[in-house]
């Protein structure tokens, strides 16, 4: 299977839409169910500054999204940039996941010239939390009950990676 990474592009809306309305996605991230086809239209065809959408096709079709934000209008915060993910449910535990952080961990040390890349991960989702560990990110701290999902407040982990070469 070949897995291609590429910038997201509005023409990718149904297909985010699909992977952002599936139930495994749901309960991993912010998102609520019934999430509309326009948020991702307009996110796509006006993109905020700063922040890099990418997707992992395979045999043409997105079935994974990765996100890059970088604080280029904050200064004291230019050094960092925060990560977000979300893989279609199909197609978790398949290399998708590792192969979005590859590209995206690309970009923040080789491009933005990032010293840091945080994320915030529900605590119990395991899958997840093991890949940003074979990453390199490491546990900062947790939020106590910091969402509500499935009619019961849930916890988060405050994860975050330095670049290797920093000296930190």
């Amino acid at each position: 299977m070949e897995i291609i990474i590429r910038r997201a592009e509005v023409s990718d809306v149904d297909a985010l839409h699909t992977i952002f309305s599936q139930p495994r996605v749901i309960w991993g991230t912010l998102h609520l169910p019934f999430i509309s086809r326009e948020l991702w239209h307009h996110r796509l065809a006006n993109p905020t500054a700063g922040v890099t959408h990418l997707v992992a096709c395979v045999d043409g079709v997105p079935v994974g999204q990765c996100h890059l934000q970088t604080f280029d209008t904050r200064p004291r915060r230019k050094h960092a940039g925060e990560i977000g993910m979300a893989v279609h449910d199909d197609w978790q535990g398949k290399g998708i996941g590792s192969a979005l952080m590859t590209a995206i961990l690309a970009m923040a040390d080789n491009w933005f010239n990032l010293l840091r890349v945080e994320l915030d991960v529900f605590a119990d989702n395991e899958p997840a939390v093991r890949l940003y560990k074979k990453f390199g990110f490491t546990v900062e701290g947790t939020a106590k009950k910091y969402a509500f999902r499935d009619g019961e407040y849930v916890d988060i982990l405050h994860m975050a990676r330095l670049k290797a070469d920093s000296g930190w």
